[in-house]
């Protein structure tokens, strides 16, 4: 892999040859101002920030192909950008070059009704797709918690999940086809409106999650689902977190039914969003909550599913149960977890937002190690997210009267002893934002080294040159 010294500054002759490409008026050179949004995702930090030398906004393929043939001439790294939400740094130019800024590619090219899919562009915004195809009747079960900001592209980068995944699964299970760029240049198609397909390798799968390093998603076709009938919520508080992590799996079990998204809310997690709302909790004192969402196909059976899941949850030590079956309670009933991300970063700015994921039996576990690590280094652990798969966003935190010099100490300590308590519990390191470069460096305490270096050697196969999204997910 090629090191920081082997890449070639981005020149006057570069940037005009850029122009020649996609049009003066798409690019963004010698202009920090301008350049500054680019420099960084949502991970918050100026540490994790690095400033492009240019930002290159192209509109097709073909214009993607010149590029990143020019990238490789001239020996200048290329980092793709979607919507900038990612929580990973995977967006973000470590060694400079050029950002390849994909919004301009936002359309939704087809619905095709008869065979249940949508072609669209990579810089369409998630939420749009069902917007888009709601009245067909349809909708696009990819459902990443920053879906009304979020492009599809990086849903893709990122194999994206979200509540939605325990029934529906992450970004990959819904992407039947494809349109790369790849590093070097070759514009290639795979995949398309079949269901199935195992003609050779599965090269679709490989480049979901690959976090932009094997190719440059340009066009993709994505699987529908028909829109539920009926939807419901379930907000359910318990006196602990131990109650409400030990409840759901039983319950789930017991009922026999699969709820479309378990979402899971410690008490420092209830308690910060609802002062950040100015709204009170249900109760007063709920050590820690459960957020249902069910659905299927009509009001009747939604509704009786909704009834057994309370009668179990009761049985199982809930406080109460509280049920939304209409468009305005259902919003009510998320807006505390849709609204927890920013809760946390508005109270507690000083913070790491994290990505865990253990097998649904452990989360117990994971918990009670959250709460001795929290003890040991004198940080809050806030722990929230998809409890219905294991995917739980445990936060360190700073507390307000920690000098900041000790926090960044600790910090790197509190990673590594995290991690290894989440390999020890059968999970890894991320379960949806990725590695990026923000967790490369701790890749090795949950994958073997050998497994590194066959990923490596994939990598090199694709990008020959390191041209591509340079310096992520590998330490």
């Amino acid at each position: 892999m090629n090191e920081k010294t082997s890449y070639s500054p981005v020149t006057r002759d570069i940037v005009n040859a850029l122009q020649a490409i996609v049009g003066e008026k798409n690019i963004i050179f010698d202009n920090p101002e301008m350049l500054e949004p680019y420099a960084h995702d949502e991970v918050a930090g100026p540490e994790y920030a690095r400033m492009p030398e240019v930002v290159v906004k192209p509109a097709t393929a073909s214009e993607i192909s010149e590029i990143m043939k020019l990238a490789n001439r001239q020996r200048v790294p290329v980092t793709p950008r979607g919507g900038g939400t990612g929580l990973s740094c995977g967006a973000v130019p470590l060694y400079g070059g050029i950002v390849l800024a994909l919004e301009r590619m936002n359309r939704i090219l087809e619905i095709d009704r008869e065979n249940m899919v949508a072609v669209v562009e990579p810089g369409v915004v998630t939420s749009e797709i069902s917007k888009a195809v709601q009245p067909f009747g349809l909708f696009y079960a990819g459902y990443p918690m920053s879906f009304e900001s979020c492009f599809i592209g990086g849903n893709l980068a990122e194999n994206a999940g979200g509540g939605r995944a325990i029934k529906y699964g992450v970004t990959g299970h819904h992407v039947l086809g494809l349109e790369v760029v790849l590093p070097t240049g070759e514009i290639m198609e795979m995949g398309g409106k079949r269901l199935k397909d195992v003609t050779g390798y599965d090269l679709i799968h490989l480049l979901v999650g690959s976090e932009g390093t094997l190719g440059i998603f340009t066009k993709i076709i994505l699987r529908l689902l028909p829109q539920p009938a009926a939807t419901a919520v379930l907000l359910i508080p318990f006196a602990s977190a131990a109650d409400a992590v030990g409840a759901f799996p039983r319950v789930v079990a017991q009922a026999g039914i699969l709820p479309t998204a378990i979402e899971f809310m410690d008490r420092l997690s209830v308690e910060t969003v609802y002062q950040f709302l100015g709204e009170s909790p249900p109760l007063s004192d709920i050590g820690a909550m459960l957020l249902i969402e069910m659905d299927g196909s009509s009001r009747e059976k939604v509704d009786e599913e909704c009834e057994k899941f309370g009668e179990f949850f009761l049985e199982a030590g809930a406080l109460d149960v509280y049920v939304g079956n209409t468009p305005t309670t259902e919003r009510k009933m998320w807006r505390p977890r849709v609204n927890l991300a920013e809760a946390f970063k508005t109270l507690y700015p000083v913070q790491s937002l994290e990505d865990i994921v253990v097998p649904t039996a452990r989360i117990p576990d994971l918990v009670c190690e959250l709460e001795r690590l929290a003890v040991k280094h004198d940080v809050l652990i806030p722990c929230y997210g998809h409890a219905g798969d294991g995917n739980l966003h445990a936060t360190p935190v700073k507390k307000p009267e920690t000098p900041m010099e000790n926090w960044h100490e600790r910090l790197p300590l509190i990673f590594t002893e995290l991690y290894e308590v989440v390999f020890r519990l059968g999970g890894t390191i991320s379960g949806e934002h990725g590695i990026g470069s923000k967790r490369a460096s701790y890749l090795s305490i949950v994958m073997r080294p050998e497994l590194i270096a066959l990923q490596k050697r994939i990598k090199q196969i694709f990008d020959p040159l390191n041209i591509l999204n340079p310096g992520k997910i590998f330490p």
